[in-house]
């Protein structure tokens, strides 16, 4: 079955970094839409970027553009959020999604267009 497991949240620093990875099995990654949401405490999940099975196109929240950058290793099945210039509001559990995806330069930001999804991992940025 479809396995995706992210890693690299913790507490950091208002103006830090993180880098978050997301490891992906059980399925064919190099066909899969990729994308990062998060969901803070009483919150919608929302979402944050995505990119394509290709890598070679991106898309960001515009609460985020600027400061983060989505990509993807196709060889090791694990897409990557590095994450600059934190901030408190950064804070949530960020979840990773996949789709099945093979040609075009679609990007798809709604929660209801991703069918997989990890168990996400905790950002907390301290002001």
């Amino acid at each position: 079955q479809v396995q995706l497991a992210e890693s690299g949240g913790g507490l950091v620093q208002a103006g830090g970094s993180l880098r978050l990875s997301c490891a992906a099995s059980g399925l064919t990654f190099s066909r899969t839409a990729m994308a990062w949401f998060r969901q803070a405490p009483g919150k919608d999940r929302e979402f944050v970027a995505a990119v394509t099975w290709s890598g070679g196109t991106t898309s960001y929240a515009d609460s985020v553009k600027g400061r983060f950058t989505i990509s993807r290793d196709n060889a090791k099945n694990t897409v990557y959020l590095q994450m600059n210039s934190l901030k408190p509001e950064d804070t949530a559990v960020y979840y990773c999604a996949a789709r099945y995806q093979y040609g075009g330069i679609n990007l798809f930001s709604g929660v209801h267009e991703y069918n997989n999804w990890g168990q996400g991992t905790q950002v907390t940025v301290s002001s």
